[in-house]
Formats: C-alpha cells, sequence, structure tokens
C-alpha cells in the first residue's frame, strides 16, 4: 500500500445505506465547497452552524461565507469547547439556540467542530422537532475518521461516556484537511490512535503503511488523506453493514471499553483526550490478548511500540495525575467498564485480537481475570 505523491482532487467516500446514503467528500480545502454541495442537496433549506468558540475563531467565518455565496441564511449556536459541553446543560443550551432560530424538519443543523460539537450538534438535531437532518463538517482528525461518520450522537452521564443519544445519520460530510493545521501536535496524536485503531483491529496491511509512513501524515502531505479517506472506507463498510451496533459494529469499539473508563475517571478533562484514552486502552486490550494467549506478548509490543512512537501515552502511567483516587484503583475501574454500552446483563464484552489486523468480539470475560489484569497494569514501575 503506498501514498500518492501529490495532493489529489477531493476523495468522496460513499455510506451506503439504501435511501439514507450519503457522502464523505475528504480533500484540502474543500471547507469553501460546502454551500454549494448544501444548495444543490437541500435547495431552500436555511442552515444553523452549532460550533465551539475555538473552532469558530479559525473557521465560523469561512463556513458561513460559503453558505452565504451560494445563497443559504444561516445563524450561529457557539458552546464552550471541551467535553463539559457534552452534557445534559449544552444539550439544552444547544436545543433551545435551535428552537429560537426557528429550524424547521426541512432545514439543515452543521455540526462546525471536532467530536463533542458533532456528536452534541447531532443529539440536539436527532431530537428537535423528531428529527432534523445535519451535516458533519468535522474539524478534528479524530472527527473527520471516526466521530463524524456512522451517525453516532450523544452526550455524556456523569456515570459514564456517551450513554444518553441516538443513531442519526448525517446527510454529508465535509472533510477538510487544512483545518488540521490549526489543531495542537496534541490534538492531533490524540486523533491519529482512531487512525490507527483501523489497520489494528481490521487491516495488518494498512497499519504497516502507517508504521512507515506516519511522519508524512503529521506533516500534513499527501499521506494525511490517503489515511483519512482508509479510515473512512472502514468505518463506511463496517456501518454499511451493521447500521446500529448488533453485531461487527462493536469492533470499532477496540480499546474503547477501558478508555471510557479512563475518561470518567479523570472526569472527562483535559487530562485525558479521547483519543489519548483510546491508545492506553488498545495497548490494554492487546496486552489482555497476549495474556489470553490469542496473539504473541510481540504483537501487542507492536501495538504499543507504535502509539509511543508518534507520542501517544500507552501505560496507564502516562496519564496525568496517575496516581489521583480512581484512575490508579482497579475496582473503581472496573464499576465504570460496568457502565459500558456493550455490557449484557451485567456481562462484560471486550474487543480483543486474533492478530493484529484482526479484531474479535469476547463475550463474557471473567471480571476477576480481568481486574487481575488491571491491578497488575497499574502496579507497573514507571
Amino acid at each position: 500500500m503506498t501514498a500518492p505523491l501529490k495532493h489529489s482532487d477531493p476523495i468522496t467516500v460513499d455510506v451506503a445505506l439504501g435511501d439514507r446514503a450519503y457522502d464523505i467528500v475528504i480533500g484540502r480545502d474543500v471547507l469553501p465547497s460546502l454551500g454549494g454541495r448544501v444548495a444543490a442537496l437541500r435547495p431552500g433549506a436555511r442552515t444553523a452552524i452549532v460550533t465551539d468558540r475555538n473552532v469558530a475563531k479559525h473557521w465560523l467565518e469561512k463556513t458561513e461565507a460559503s453558505l452565504a455565496e451560494a445563497g443559504i441564511a444561516t445563524s450561529r449556536v457557539i458552546v464552550e469547547e471541551g467535553e463539559g459541553s457534552k452534557t445534559y446543560a449544552g444539550l439544552e443550551q444547544v436545543s433551545e439556540a435551535l428552537i429560537a432560530a426557528k429550524i424547521e424538519r426541512n432545514d439543515l443543523v452543521i455540526a462546525l467542530g471536532g467530536g463533542v460539537v458533532g456528536d452534541l450538534a447531532g443529539f440536539a438535531a436527532a431530537i428537535l422537532r423528531r428529527g432534523v437532518d445535519f451535516v458533519q463538517v468535522p474539524t478534528s482528525l479524530l472527527a473527520q475518521v471516526d466521530s463524524s461518520v456512522g451517525g453516532k450522537t450523544g452526550i455524556n452521564s456523569p456515570k459514564g461516556k456517551n450513554l444518553l443519544g441516538a443513531f442519526h445519520q448525517p446527510v454529508l460530510v465535509v472533510a477538510d484537511t487544512a483545518v488540521l493545521d490549526t489543531l495542537s501536535p496534541r490534538q492531533f496524536r490524540a486523533g491519529y490512535a482512531e487512525v490507527a485503531k483501523y489497520g489494528v483491529l481490521g487491516d495488518e496491511a494498512f497499519f504497516a503503511w502507517l508504521e512507515t509512513n506516519h511522519a508524512d501524515i503529521f506533516a500534513g502531505g499527501a499521506a494525511r488523506e490517503h489515511a483519512i479517506a482508509t479510515s473512512c472506507r472502514a468505518k463506511a463498510a463496517i456501518v454499511a453493514r451493521d447500521e446500529r451496533e448488533t453485531g461487527e459494529r462493536a469492533l470499532l469499539n477496540l480499546g474503547h471499553t477501558f478508555g471510557h473508563a479512563l475518561e470518567a475517571a479523570t472526569g472527562f478533562s483535559d487530562r485525558l483526550f479521547h483519543g489519548e484514552g483510546v491508545s492506553v486502552g488498545m495497548v490494554l486490550a492487546a496486552e489482555l490478548s497476549a495474556q489470553l494467549g490469542m496473539i504473541a506478548e510481540q504483537d501487542a509490543m507492536r501495538v504499543r511500540r507504535h502509539l509511543a512512537e508518534v507520542g501517544l501515552p500507552t501505560h496507564l502511567q502516562d496519564i496525568a495525575g496517575f496516581s489521583q483516587e480512581g484512575l490508579a484503583d482497579a475496582d473503581a475501574l472496573m464499576a465504570l467498564m460496568a457502565q459500558d454500552k456493550k455490557v449484557k446483563r451485567g456481562r462484560l464484552t471486550f474487543i480483543l485480537l486474533g492478530a493484529v489486523g484482526g479484531a474479535v468480539i469476547a463475550p463474557d470475560v471473567e471480571p476477576s481475570l480481568v481486574r487481575d489484569f488491571l491491578q497488575a497494569k497499574l502496579e507497573r514501575r514507571a
């Protein structure tokens, strides 16, 4: 697998969901085309842009200009950045603002931002007037390769991540890779964890390509579009086969059972970005797989080595404030994992590895085994 040598025309990935199919448009400087695409998709519709304060500084006016050029009326809803907006209060703020803007069922909500904005705006659209269509304009790497695709929307509960939400597919995704240039190095690295995830869970050749080409992805070269498109194709194919996560879509949660518990333990704060939690969670999943004899220890080491090479956390001890109560407590982490959405009748389900590039769904993993595994990892010396 090789990347193109130069930036190409926009790449379009189809999410094949019958009469609810939609396109993911990926490319450098595709944001100015948003207005024309929305006008062609929904003639006469008005729009409301939901974004956060940081994204608004960089991209709100450009987004509004594109819509205005296409003759589309729009309003803006600005929330605070970060997981703190993905709450009951944040949902109320956005929902009431959309009602005040008189967004009707034939209009569109536009989610301009990262995963938090996409999840929040998408959930508000799903419940507004019992369902208003929305467009995803993801501005983080994590959102472009994962959260903007597939229709999962929602907010957090104090008891866990994404426990309230709805499946509500967007009608269009416009992923401009140029907007990623404004991300901090830490934000970009966190998003890269989700890119690596697609290789680890289902495409060993892609993972090997990432091991060789990750520097060009971080530098903004043509490998970036290739990695994003490959990730989106992988997710789109799984979503098309299992939209509601009744089977194989659960594989996309590789690293998330551990990761979501770690996010909850750190209070959904900047101590641990989502992608950083996924990185630690993927390593834990690989190491648990090795302990169970499902993969060789060298395979687990390969996953850990690559994530560490790009600067992602790979051990529990890498998380800020590791020694604080909750994070270094195996029983507390087990209690948080018990709230995972994949729990069935109280039994934990993990996504583990049968090979690098071969994730499997592992139901009924013995809790005492996981607890002892976590305890051993917590006792590891830095």
